[in-house]
């Protein structure tokens, strides 16, 4: 296939080396950071269905593209609206998306979303090792295409194995990592693989693949255009040669860290993030801009931190995170139908407003692929329902995080790039061991590296925020504002919020005005958006559970807290069991992260005149919150 300058910018002859190779082909690609890998991949997918010998095209459907983040995989179908001639029928998925699927088509009388994501991969796992693959309606895929591949581990690294030695002779692949970016080894719970995991699947595809594997790399870098941008590219080859548990690795990679480390503090410093000059220029800078963490607490105290300066931003999610966009919801309210057409879909759709980002042409191609109906071009409604409560909407229809300014964990930065980058400034190694016996050196080192390689032009240092009173309260596994002294390990004066912490078990104001509440949450409330926990009343809810709560927004009821939170909450406080738990009154300082679309039960929707579909809109809430106590009750303790 001849691609022109018209299908985008001209492949290199490494990438030209890797898109013209037939779909048969065993395929390893080393691609460091910014090297045009998604460009890359597109181009592939397009010369495998577009290809000018009929028999050796493609269908769409045999292409099984799949990606780590919802946001890699939005940035996978944007490349491909841009440049992808043939490709625009490919379906790019998560994993756990690719999972939940194979698992319904293969066994669709189980009740699969009771499971956790990891129980959900390890039962793939196990239907491809029975034959699951010749269930999917387009059959066993004929060409597998999988990104970021250096950090498939655990789990996630047997069913992408399980996959590949049942398609072992039909099937070829375009596998796309890079060791020296691999910083999901965290995830890994079994001892052995973890002091085994350097390149572990890399090393699986070599070894099964010897015969025919064919090895190619991306070298030149197309992101970073300054001289800033480029501090950290000279050690990836380094980075890259930095292991797991040999003896000798872990100096080899602090030598690295400092060495980064230095380099890093060499850039432009922006002083502190209370600081009026740096606020203003967060505020100003015209591209997109990252504030990358190291870890979730450090990232909702950046964005708190910002909120109280107001300045815009968005708080990246978890990658595994999955809330269903609101407007699916209006949806099913707005119709009682069976079935929807394309064009009662669009009818519904622009009388909504959609989020910004959102493609309404996107909508349609992609819920036709999970909720077809019997009839000619149809969508079935109970499959689109079934959607919401599941939370297994697809990929490329998720809420776009549009916000200019993001805070950003480097986890969940991973793929991304963005014109700037502000990194808090890392301690030395000599400090982070003080904190960690038993710090992962290699896994700092790397993350350390893929922050350095985010930027496109700038790339900048801050002071990281004072987190040592912000402590993790184990049994239930979120932050709490403390003391960091023992003597005082009693006292709680807050707790973070989080995914699923409103309830969705009932719509906001079910007894009085639920069509009223949730217009109020259209049209009044914001991502961003200041929000508080009331107390509701003084009785516990259960044995083992707080009062009810109430969310407020400018002082209107917008949702209840729910039992997940409540019970979370009476363990966070029930630090003696001589004191009796004094509930606060107020947990403020909480921050709307999106509207989501959930389920309930059909009669809870139809009593509250929602429709007869049991789904309805509801809150998702984010940030640590603050307590507020009646007076004179911390004082008692004291």
């Amino acid at each position: 296939m001849t691609l022109t300058v018209e299908d985008g910018p001209v492949l290199t002859s490494e990438q030209q080396a890797v898109v013209g190779r037939s779909w048969d082909t065993r395929l390893l690609v080393t691609a460091g950071a910014g090297t045009g890998k998604t460009h890359t991949l597109v181009r592939r997918m397009d010369a495998l269905v577009g290809h000018v010998d009929p028999e050796e095209a493609l269908e769409a459907s045999e292409l099984l593209v799949l990606s780590f983040s919802r946001a890699a995989v939005r940035e996978l179908r944007d490349r491909i609206a841009r440049h992808g001639e043939h490709a625009r029928r490919v379906r790019v998925q998560t994993f756990d998306s690719w999972a939940y699927s194979l698992l319904v088509q293969a066994y669709p009388d189980r009740e699969w979303s009771a499971l956790s994501f990891d129980e959900r991969i390890r039962a793939a796992t196990n239907a491809i090792e029975t034959g699951a693959l010749e269930s999917l309606e387009p059959g066993p895929p004929a060409h597998v295409i999988i990104d970021e591949v250096q950090d498939l581990v655990a789990t996630r690294r047997e069913m992408v194995e399980s996959l590949l030695d049942r398609l072992q002779d039909s099937c070829g692949f375009t596998l796309v990592g890079d060791s020296a970016q691999a910083i999901y080894d965290f995830q890994i719970e079994d001892p052995e693989e973890y002091a085994d995991r350097a390149d572990l699947f890399l090393r699986w595809v070599r070894t099964s693949y010897a015969d025919d594997l064919v090895e190619l790399r991306l070298t030149r870098n197309f992101r970073a255009v300054t001289p800033e941008a480029c501090t950290a590219l000279p050690f990836g080859p380094a980075v890259q040669g930095i292991g797991g548990a040999p003896e000798g690795v872990d100096a080899a990679a602090e030598r690295l860290h400092g060495e980064l480390r230095e380099r890093l503090l060499d850039l432009p410093n922006l002083s502190s993030l209370t600081d009026s000059f740096t606020l203003d220029s967060l505020r100003s800078f015209p591209g997109t801009c990252a504030i990358l963490t190291r870890d979730n607490r450090q990232a909702l105290i950046v964005s708190e931190l910002l909120h109280t300066q107001s300045v815009p931003h968005a708080l990246r999610r978890s990658l595994r995170d999955r809330p269903v966009p609101y407007w699916a919801a209006e949806v099913l309210r707005r119709t009682e139908a069976a079935t929807l057409t394309e064009g009662r879909l669009h009818e519904l759709l622009g009388g909504i407003g959609l989020p910004e980002g959102t493609d309404p042409d996107r909508v349609w191609p992609a819920l036709r692929v999970v909720a077809r109906g019997t009839g000619r071009d149809t969508l079935d409604t109970t499959r689109l329902r079934r959607l919401v409560a599941e939370r297994r909407f697809p990929d490329e229809l998720a809420d776009p995080e549009p916000s200019r300014l993001v805070v950003s964990t480097v986890h969940r930065s991973k793929g991304l790039e963005f014109d700037r980058v502000v990194l808090l400034t890392p301690p030395s190694m000599a400090e982070l061991r003080r904190r960690d016996a038993e710090l992962d050196v290699p896994a700092e080192t790397r993350a350390l590296y893929v922050a350095m390689t985010r930027a496109r032009e700038d790339l900048y240092r801050v002071a990281a925020p004072d987190t040592a009173t912000v402590l993790k309260h184990k049994p239930t596994g979120r932050w709490y504002r403390g003391v960091p002294n023992p003597r005082q390990k009693w006292r709680r004066d807050g707790v973070e919020v989080r995914a699923g912490d409103v309830c969705a078990l009932e719509p906001a104001d079910a007894l009085n005005d639920a069509t009223g509440a949730q217009s109020y949450l259209r049209e009044r409330v914001r991502p961003g958006d200041a929000v508080t926990f009331r107390l509701r009343d003084t009785l516990p809810m259960g044995a083992e559970q707080s009062p009810r709560y109430a969310l407020l927004h400018e002082g209107h009821e917008i949702g209840d807290a729910s039992e997940v939170f409540r019970s979370d909450l009476y363990s966070a406080l029930k630090v003696g069991t001589t004191w009796e738990i004094q509930w606060p009154e107020q947990i403020f300082g909480l921050r709307i992260d999106c509207l989501e679309s959930v389920a309930g039960s059909n009669a809870a929707g139809a009593n509250a005149g929602l429709g007869a579909h049991g789904v309805w809109i509801a809150p998702r809430i984010s940030g640590i919150g603050r307590f507020r106590r009646p007076a004179g009750v911390e004082e008692e303790k004291e």
